[in-house]
């Protein structure tokens, strides 16, 4: 591969994919994303970032020119107004995927998730399954990929990637809740206590999937694949690890389910928490999907489990506190406002 657009560029996923596909010898990489390209890299001549908006066609048509591929990891988070991720994860992949294919683009993947299965009542869950997003970012995840999806052919090989919850270096958003009541020397509530196995993911092991759906024959990579850690254990087991290697000796206090869950739908409605309905609804769930299609596929094979890959999070979150302290967005690499969590941190 000679040219990449990555869109998202800016983004969590969409850095440090570009440090990936650079470090893996692509000639160049382009970037489209609403925020700057903010790091280190933007010095480096293979990188062309662009601020810009992936509804608007003509400008992702006279960046897509030239480009053998196309990964489309922009989207508006589910925090975002739902007008917004409406249009954005939509339309902006409508466009995006339109103006690649009649560009002559060879390769597009398209970046879903795992909420579009909502919230099952069976697992491991595999790319078979339902599709039942929940909320307005569920919902368009599950409309784009069947945008995308009807763009496929052989000379326009697309592959749709649905990850489970990835961290890495960069990573914040709810996460960093997690981060910062370890960091200050806090116990952590999980609603029911966190028994339940929950399976996420690292990001280098993402931006790997997404490599070899870049390079992998045709014929392998015009499929749709889930994606996650391997070995994972429960989410109180899991959390803990980021407790105890912060050094205060706190522990995870449990919080039924009955009593969290309908408190957190009145204080999300009253825009009072950072929580929106698929984390709060899904975390006293046991979520985990299959991983063998890729696998056997495409020879993907992790190599982070969850443990390792939140405190790999955990380290860059320590180590980076003062570039990103006091800065506030919706997105997943800014700290989100905790709202009435600020208070409840006080009693634990």
């Amino acid at each position: 591969m000679k040219t990449v657009l990555v869109t998202g560029g800016s983004g969590f996923l969409g850095i440090n994919l570009i440090r990936r596909l650079l470090r893996e010898g692509v000639g160049s990489v382009r970037s489209m994303d609403l925020e700057p390209f903010a790091y280190p890299e933007a010095d480096d001549s293979r990188i062309k970032a662009v601020i810009g908006d992936v509804r608007d066609r003509d400008a992702v048509r006279n960046l897509m020119a030239g480009c053998d591929a196309v990964v489309h990891c922009a989207a508006a988070l589910p925090l975002c107004p739902e007008a917004e991720i409406r249009s954005t994860d939509v339309d902006g992949a409508r466009i995006v995927a339109e103006e690649a294919r009649a560009a002559g683009v060879s390769r597009f993947v398209y970046i879903s998730s795992t909420a579009v299965y909502g919230i099952p009542n069976h697992r491991p869950i595999t790319e078979n399954d339902r599709l039942e997003g929940v909320g307005p970012y569920g919902e368009s995840k599950i409309i784009a990929e069947g945008i995308v999806r009807a763009l496929d052919s052989d000379a326009f090989a697309v592959t749709i990637i649905r990850p489970k919850s990835f961290v890495g270096p960069e990573r914040l958003g709810v996460f960093a809740l997690l981060y910062d009541w370890a960091y200050t020397g806090h116990n952590f509530p999980l609603i029911g206590g966190g028994d339940n196995l929950y399976q996420l993911l690292d990001v280098e092991d993402l931006c790997s999937a997404i490599l070899l759906a870049l390079t992998k024959p045709v014929s392998a990579v015009r499929d749709t694949f889930n994606v996650g850690a391997l070995v994972f254990r429960t989410l109180r087991e899991d959390c803990q690890a980021v407790l105890d290697a912060a050094g205060h000796g706190k522990r995870i206090v449990a919080i039924p389910a009955w009593l969290a869950v309908p408190a957190l739908r009145v204080l999300s409605a009253l825009h009072l928490s950072p929580l929106y309905r698929w984390v709060y609804e899904s975390a006293g769930q046991e979520s985990f999907v299959s991983v063998g299609r890729i696998r056997d596929a495409l020879g993907w094979e992790p190599v982070y489990s969850n443990e390792q890959a939140l405190l790999r999070n955990y380290r860059w979150y320590v180590g980076n506190l003062d570039r990103f302290r006091g800065q506030h967005g919706t997105t997943h690499r800014v700290l989100w406002r905790q709202g009435i969590l600020t208070l409840l941190k006080g009693i634990f």
